[in-house]
């Protein structure tokens, strides 16, 4: 999944740019050559070939490219057996030490990784002025970007409600306790006050929810609704939902604040960079659109109640039909 693909997953972070911009050069991706001992790589490429750095005024479309050279497990196990067997057969013993084995398991690999062609993963990313938008939501990758980032010059952190001003509601909780940095249980009772918007409903037929209780977590699929109130009302959290928030349907990671799944208009212009500019005006939009709603219902996240069931049902297609 990328920014101008037809599903999106996307995190978004706030930046700070140097006036003269990222110096993108610093953490440019180099590939691996041939031979050569390294067993990984990664920086920056254009986002298409030959393409600038600075695509418009204030925006910078860049991918985060790292490639791997991992030995085949099976490949290094055969290798080893025979090294073991030629170190016995030049030594005269029945038997070959832990620390000689090892020796041996680290020249199998060598010579494995030798014949091995890297593995690529790309990262779509994006800074538009002081927001920085990645097309992914992999903590590793995630933490790749800010660090090469970084070494460009750009400082960022994750950008979520709860990060951007101080919180008026409780981050208190006896069911989630937030490990990951900008995590908080805020997120969890943002989603479920988002069940009481008009336009915003659970995926009702092909649904998936994520919910932690005090015993476990939980994860639902399918027709989730009835189960997914049950849930609520015995005071469990939810951890991430397939939502419709419009017309729009997405993945939403209440903790961390990020969309998966994101499903937008397809776009097709002359040139990828319009394709790129409508696609990060409806990414924003979306995420506006998020903002808006939690600045509204903040004051009462904490004391929300569970969402009324038969409205939620109510409110579905099938039974729109049938009234």
């Amino acid at each position: 999944m990328g920014l101008l693909s037809g599903t999106v997953a996307v995190t978004r972070f706030n930046v700070a740019v140097p006036s003269e911009g990222p110096d993108f050069e610093r953490a440019r991706f180099w590939e691996i050559e041939p031979g050569s001992e390294v067993r990984e790589r990664m920086g920056f490429v254009p986002f298409e070939l030959d393409a600038p750095w600075e695509v418009a005024q204030g925006r910078y479309a860049f991918r985060m490219r790292i490639d791997r050279i991992r030995p085949d497990a099976t490949a290094v196990k055969e290798r080893l057996r025979e090294l073991v067997k030629a170190e016995m057969e030049a030594t005269g013993k029945t038997f070959v030490g832990p620390k000689t084995r090892k020796r041996l398991r680290e020249l199998a690999e060598a010579e494995s990784a030798m014949r091995q062609a890297p593995r690529t993963r790309i990262v779509e990313c994006c800074i538009d002025g002081p927001i920085l938008y990645v097309a992914s939501t992999a903590k590793t990758y995630l933490g790749t970007v800010i660090t090469l980032l970084r070494q460009a010059g750009v400082e960022g952190d994750f950008k979520a409600p709860w990060l951007d001003e101080a919180p008026e509601a409780s981050e208190l909780s006896d069911v989630v306790i937030p490990k990951e940095p900008g995590e908080s249980v805020l997120g969890c009772r943002f989603l479920r006050a988002l069940l009481e918007e008009p336009d915003v409903m659970v995926e009702p037929e092909t649904g998936s929810v994520r919910l932690a209780t005090r015993e476990a977590r939980v994860s639902l699929a399918g027709a989730v609704l009835n189960e997914l109130f049950r849930y609520l009302e015995e005071g469990a959290e939810i951890l991430s939902a397939k939502i419709h928030v419009g017309t729009t349907p997405l993945r939403f990671d209440a903790l961390s604040y990020r969309l998966n799944g994101l499903k937008l208009e397809p776009v097709r212009n002359e040139h990828w960079t319009i394709d790129l500019d409508q696609r990060l005006e409806q990414i924003a939009g979306l995420f506006e659109t998020l903002d808006g709603k939690y600045a509204a219902l903040k004051d009462k996240m904490n004391a929300v109640p569970a969402p009324d069931r038969e409205a939620a049902v109510a409110s579905l297609p099938e039974a729109a039909e049938a009234s």
